[in-house]
């Protein structure tokens, strides 16, 4: 078992906010070998992210409570769980996943006051909330959300379906978050997320719209270099001051 010193919010604010952060998808790594690809990437990962689909909010099943409790055991780093369920089971996806070890529970706008509902209860419990909006979504959506809430995260192609390119929409709606963010004066306390199109060519658009985390797949889990890479990416400079 690996020895965590923080966990819930604390870990989330420990992250660093001077450089885009690697948040690496578990659902790239080769779950036939998962405790080595965890010991590979630990020395490079910010914060793991593990999503979770009920077939009904997005297409096909992933990923289980018991699956976030093994991961848990073997990192010393935070865990960040999106939840991609429907509204009348998202507070109790919620309990179960927090309970299981997540550090870090994002909800879909989408799921409306269940989702509100589903945050208070991850933060009576210990841990950090986020909210997540698909990509049709207006990003409006996250208004009644930023005051609850330490991620946004934005989705840049469509839900729950890997290697798709990124929408020529992410962009601009990561610089509209950034500007809805600012207006409520919550800049500076919530990290901006883009999830999905993720590649060598779009991190460092996504990082100069104002990205400040980007969950990483095949880009980190297929590199065969995995320090050269993390190099290149804590090297990338945003243009939003």
């Amino acid at each position: 078992m690996t020895s965590r010193l923080f966990s819930g919010p604390a870990a989330i604010a420990t992250l660093p906010r001077n450089r885009l952060l690697g948040e690496f998808s578990l659902w790239s790594a080769d779950l036939a070998n998962m405790e080595t690809d965890l010991k590979r990437i630990e020395p490079y990962v910010d914060l793991h992210h593990i999503d979770v689909a009920d077939a009904r909010f997005t297409p096909g099943f992933l990923f289980f409570p018991d699956f976030v409790a093994r991961i848990a055991k073997s990192t010393a780093k935070p865990i960040h769980v999106h939840l991609m369920v429907e509204a009348e089971i998202v507070e109790e996806q919620t309990r179960q996943f927090i309970e299981a070890g997540a550090d870090l529970i994002s909800v879909h706008a989408e799921n409306g006051d269940a989702g509100l509902r589903a945050i208070a209860l991850a933060r009576d419990l210990g841990a950090e909330a986020g909210v997540v909006l698909r990509l049709e979504t207006p990003v409006s959506a996250i208004d009644p959300f930023i005051d609850h809430v330490a991620f946004v995260t934005l989705l840049g192609t469509s839900i729950g379906v890997k290697g798709q390119s990124l929408s020529e929409k992410a962009c601009d709606r990561l610089i509209e978050a950034r500007s809805l963010l600012r207006k409520a004066g919550r800049e500076d306390r919530i990290i901006l997320a883009a999830d999905g199109g993720i590649r060598e060519q779009t991190v460092p658009l996504l990082r100069q719209a104002g990205a400040q985390t980007v969950v990483l797949g095949s880009l980190a889990f297929g590199d065969k270099n995995l320090a050269d890479r993390i190099a290149w990416l804590h090297g990338l400079e945003s243009r939003v001051s």
